[in-house]
This record gives C-alpha cells, sequence and structure tokens, in this order.
C-alpha cells in the first residue's frame, strides 16, 4: 500500500472480490493514470459487532476482506508500477459508505452486472444508488471488460434546448486525456402536435425540425470546443434521446450522461436517459452530477 500526498488528485474504485469490481479496479487505475492521479480501493464492509448498531473496529475486520483489497492493489501495481495505490475498508452500508468515501475523490468507479445492449438489463442496486447520490462523477464499468478502449470516441448525451456546462467539460476532458474525439448526442423527438394530427409526417417538415435542433447543437457545443480547441467533434441528431446514446455506446471508450444534484434525499435520484443507458450502453458510462 503506498501513501500518496493529499494534494495528489485521487480516482476511487468500489472493490468487493467480484469479476465486476475487479473490472472497474482496472479501469479506474488506467484512468487515474490518464489523470496523474493516485488510486484507492475501498471496501465498504456494515457488520454490526452487536447485530443492531455497533460497526466493527478496523482490527475486527475478517481476513477475508484484507486479502481481497491486498490482491486487488497488487494486481494492479503489477501494471501500473507508477501508481500510487492506497486500500482502505470503510465500515459502514456499501451505498452510503462508498458516497462518503468519494467525497475528496475526482471520480469513483463501481463494477455493473449488465449485459448491455436493449436486451440485457442487469445493473446492481449498489452501483445504481450511489450514481444517483454521489457528489462526484460515477463510472459504470461493464463485467465482462468489453467497450472502454481509451482511444475511443466518448459519447456524450447533449440536451441543445438546456445544455449543462458540467457535463459537457467532462466529456471534453475525457476525451483531451485520452486523444480521442467527443460524439455529442442530442436526440429530440417531434412535436406532440404531430401525434394529434395523425397520419405520416411529412419528410419536409421532419428535414427542417431536425436542421433547428442541429443549429441549437452547434450552439451548445461552442463553448467546449473554444476550451478544448484540438479536441474533434462529431455533432449527432437522432430522435429518442436514449435509445440514440446505447446504439453508438457499442464503439466508444465511455457514455456520458447528466444527473441533476437534487436538494431532497427522498424521490429518484436519477432522470429517465441516465437510468436507461446505465441499464442498456455497451460502454462504461459516467454520470455527471450538475445544477
Amino acid at each position: 500500500m503506498t501513501e500518496r500526498n493529499e494534494q495528489t488528485p485521487t480516482v476511487l474504485a468500489g472493490v468487493d472480490g467480484s469479476p465486476q469490481s475487479t473490472a472497474a479496479a482496472h479501469w479506474a487505475a488506467e484512468e487515474a493514470v490518464r489523470r496523474g492521479a493516485s488510486l484507492r480501493l475501498v471496501h465498504a464492509w456494515p457488520w454490526l459487532t452487536d447485530g443492531v448498531s455497533a460497526f466493527a473496529e478496523p482490527d475486527d475486520l475478517p481476513e477475508a476482506v484484507r486479502r481481497t483489497l491486498a490482491a486487488a492493489a497488487e494486481d494492479i501495481a503489477g501494471r501500473h508500477p507508477e501508481l500510487a495505490v492506497r486500500t482502505d475498508a470503510v465500515l459502514d452500508a456499501p451505498v452510503d459508505g462508498l458516497v462518503a468515501a468519494a467525497a475528496d475523490a475526482e471520480l469513483l468507479v463501481l463494477g455493473s452486472r449488465g449485459r448491455g445492449g436493449f436486451t440485457g438489463l442487469l445493473l446492481g442496486s449498489v452501483s445504481m444508488s450511489v450514481a444517483g447520490r454521489a457528489g462526484v462523477p460515477v463510472v459504470v464499468v461493464r463485467e465482462d471488460g468489453e467497450g472502454g478502449d481509451g482511444a475511443a470516441e466518448v459519447v456524450v448525451g447533449v440536451d441543445a434546448h438546456a445544455p449543462e456546462d458540467e457535463v459537457l467539460a467532462f466529456a471534453f476532458h475525457e476525451a483531451a486525456l485520452r486523444g480521442a474525439r467527443v460524439r455529442a448526442v442530442h436526440g429530440w423527438d417531434l412535436p406532440p402536435v404531430f401525434g394529434y394530427a395523425g397520419g405520416a409526417v411529412p419528410a419536409a417538415e421532419i428535414a427542417q425540425l431536425e436542421a433547428l435542433e442541429a443549429k441549437l447543437l452547434s450552439l451548445a457545443l461552442a463553448g467546449p470546443r473554444e476550451q478544448y480547441p484540438g479536441v474533434p467533434v462529431v455533432e449527432d441528431i437522432r430522435l429518442g434521446a436514449a435509445r440514440g446514446l446505447v446504439e453508438v455506446s457499442a464503439g466508444a471508450g465511455l457514455v456520458v450522461v447528466g444527473r441533476r444534484r437534487r436538494p431532497v434525499e427522498f424521490g429518484p435520484r436519477l432522470g429517465r436517459i441516465a437510468h436507461a443507458v446505465l441499464h442498456h450502453a455497451e460502454a462504461p458510462v459516467a454520470v455527471v452530477p450538475h445544477g
């Protein structure tokens, strides 16, 4: 275990010994190297000493927990000997413990049991809950390790009518770190009036509406393009936001979506698009809090 300078940024990965957490730890290690950050491997373990309320002391951790963390750190050190790696056991429930541990990190990386694609729907409840609550970006990595090529494009979902600076900044920064291009996907829907009218929508009207949406997307990307002039950008207009992001995720290194910060603790924390992309995307997904 290597201690880190407190001024060094940190990438955090949740580790529990499962194949999905192993994939997440290795993805986090590569990301830490890209960012010039240290890596912190955390295992959240809510073992109660009295069965009701008292948490265990760190010295009471079972040997299996110690072995899990040590094995993960050793494996990563073998691949990235230059990377500073720290291991910790958090004596708390997994969701609460990971959210709290990520408070001083740049990024939190978790594993997913998902298969990806519209036929796959296997995202773990911990990953979903943490992605909806953490104050920092959360990346959910697929168990099979497919997708996530560092040189592949970074896909970002953009609401061209109300673009979020934090989401776009994260996507462009990731692309710059990877030497990749950004594919900005703006999904749009036909106005409800067309549904009320019935029948097919004239192609000329669809073309006019699509041109307007394309112009709005270009305007939304003007700021990030100026800030990151070396990052190539593909502007991608599609009917249906969630489906469009899933469709392009197969060849992506990362898919970036936003999640609005909520001032209250109850109710859904992930929007419809983030929820769908987390379940179905075929690449790692970053959920970036904003607002």
